[in-house]
Order: structure tokens, then sequence, then C-alpha cells
């Protein structure tokens, strides 16, 4: 979950993709500033932090980038539970990467956290040449789920930061969302029973 105080946001944040399709790479580009051609395997979970600020607040993300092995699968809500955000990474020159990524959205959607701030990232973008899923197909996908849509690539830094930078701008709004209207339906019925009780 996201919590707020003095425009400070500590926001739990997920990565969730196929293996290979480069999500450490995106925290560590994110994070560090820094591109390994070999990235080692993630087993389980890496976690990492990092501070942004946005529109006058204070963002502090809790980064946890998930093990995209099947075997690890089953570890995965015990990362995405309570996320106030989450960032699902394909490989655009994988069709399985990309089949992954819409298991991974349905999931979510399943049992994830319903007012979590979610984005499909199609990474790898400097591989053009290698493309598999085109970028309109992912933004139509994207745009039929909820999700905003960035493609990245964590070798160039192309879209990195921003992808980041977004989800911390939408996370204030996603959060207060719900008390606005939550406390206009608490007030109403008060408002009735006023009404009906001074004029009877």
């Amino acid at each position: 979950m996201a919590t707020m105080g003095n425009n400070n946001i500590n926001a739990k944040l997920v990565l969730l993709g196929d293996m290979g399709a480069g999500k450490s790479s995106l925290v560590l580009r994110f994070v560090k500033g820094q591109f390994l051609e070999f990235q080692e395997s993630t087993i389980g979970a890496a976690f990492f932090s990092q501070t942004l600020a946005v529109n006058d607040a204070t963002v502090k993300f809790e980064i946890w980038d998930t093990a995209g092995q099947e075997r690890y699968h089953s570890l995965a809500p015990m990362y995405y539970r309570g996320a106030a955000a989450a960032i699902i990474v394909y490989d655009i020159t994988s069709t399985d990467s990309f089949t992954r990524a819409k298991k991974w959205v349905q999931e979510l959607q399943k049992q994830g956290n319903p007012n979590m701030v979610t984005a499909l990232a199609g990474n790898k973008a400097d591989l053009e040449d290698k493309r598999k899923v085109s970028t309109e197909e992912a933004r139509a996908y994207a745009e039929e789920n909820a999700l905003f849509f960035m493609e990245t690539s964590a070798k160039t830094a192309i879209n990195v930061n921003d992808i980041f930078y977004e989800i911390a701008r939408k996370l204030p709004r996603a959060q207060a969302a719900p008390n606005p209207s939550g406390l206009v339906l608490a007030d109403r019925p008060a408002e009735r029973s006023a009404t009906s009780s001074c004029c009877t």
C-alpha cells in the first residue's frame, strides 16, 4: 500500500514478468543508473528503494523485483499483496513474454489491490530489428485493461525513469480517490435523516 504523511508517500512497488524480460535491469538502471550486459537471474526476489520528488511530494518506492522463473511463481502473491503499484514487464522480441505478461495482468486483476497503479512495460525497445510484439498491439491491450503503457530500454535508459515517475504521479490520485466518494456517500443518508426529522 501507499502511506502518506506531510507530502511524503511510501509506496510498495512490485515488478512482475517472465524470466529474461529485463525486470532486474530496469530496476538497476532506475536505482543505480547502471546496466549489466549479463544479468544473473533473480532468485526469489530482490529489494531496492528509491526516492523521487513529484508534484510537491516525496515518493519513496520500496521496490520488489520478483524472479521470473515458473518455480518461483507461488511466491509472487507475497510480494504483490498490499502493493500500491506494479510494473508488468515483457520483452518486445518475445511473444511468449507478452503472453506471460497478460497472465500476470489477469492474476493482479483477480488477487491484487484494486487501487493498484499498474504499468505495462515493453522492454528491450533498443532491439527494434528483432521486435515480435507491435507497439500498437501492446498499447491496445493496455487500454483495454486500464494499464498505462510505455516501451522501455534498460540498456539505453529510454523511458526507464519516466515509467517510475509516471507511477509516482498517479499514486496520490489513486490513493486519494476512494476517500472523497466515501465521504459523499456517508454524508447523504445523514442529510436525509436530518431533513426528515426536522420536517415531520
